[in-house]
């Protein structure tokens, strides 16, 4: 029977251990903090009054003149999204049938900062805006971040160390990678819930009637992998 395609290669790069080629396989960490380089805001404008029609043109105006204090910072703000929109009538409780109280409307709008300085000073212009909720900051890396590959460096370089330790240990030296592979671990850096928190901000008054200004301290992101690597170790003399 001809051998399968492929099969020699495969025993030849992941041969099994015997004692002329023992193997050590290990788990290799990596971890480290960096400066945060986007910083994510949440607003929701609102409008609210009896009649619907009023309601809809005050919301669109708001909507409007944040949209447009965004647009103003330039390429300071990266990502600019309008989400979910609504409006909702509140009927009576008191009244009988469909009579309707009071009109609520929202706009939700999600906008994604590089410039930590230009954030400072539009927080508190966005939330002294009439019916205006500010939301946030939530401090990330960018999805391309050089940090996720340096953790994967520093992953690999642990791992090969204590490979090594253990080869010393038993007298001997590493031979040759056989395997190496994710521990089967998120993405580093990926947010799981509640992983980012918000800021720790001060207001401070400027004067009489002044506008606040708010001092950012950017919270640190702790960035890791793992891996696991398998290497053959030259037969050790026990």
């Amino acid at each position: 029977m001809p051998p399968i395609p492929g099969s020699e290669e495969h025993a030849v790069s992941h041969p099994h251990p015997t004692p002329q080629a023992p193997q050590v396989t290990v788990l290799g960490e990596g971890r480290l903090e960096v400066d945060p380089e986007l910083a994510r805001i949440l607003l929701t404008v609102s409008a609210r009054g009896t009649d619907r029609t009023a309601v809809l043109a005050d919301l669109t105006r708001r909507n409007t003149e944040v949209l447009d204090l965004l647009r103003a910072r330039g390429s300071a703000v990266a990502k600019l999204e309008t989400g979910s929109f609504s409006i909702v009538p509140e009927q009576s409780r008191r009244q009988r049938g469909e009579h309707v109280r009071t009109y609520r409307g929202h706009v939700r709008i999600a906008a994604e900062l590089t410039d930590f300085t230009a954030l400072g000073e539009l927080v508190p212009e966005l939330a002294d805006r009439e019916l205006t909720e500010v939301d946030g900051p939530w401090w990330e890396l960018r999805p391309d971040s050089e940090a996720y590959a340096e953790a994967r460096r520093l992953a690999v370089a642990e791992a090969v160390r204590r490979a090594r330790a253990y080869a010393e240990a038993l007298g001997t030296s590493l031979g040759s990678l056989l395997e190496l592979s994710d521990a089967g671990l998120p993405e580093p850096g990926v947010r799981h819930g509640g992983g980012f928190s918000p800021m720790r901000a001060a207001f401070a008054q400027e004067g009489d009637g002044g506008a606040p200004s708010l001092d950012l301290e950017p919270q640190r992101r702790t960035v890791t992998a793992e891996v696991v690597a398998r290497f053959t170790m030259l037969p050790p003399a026990l």
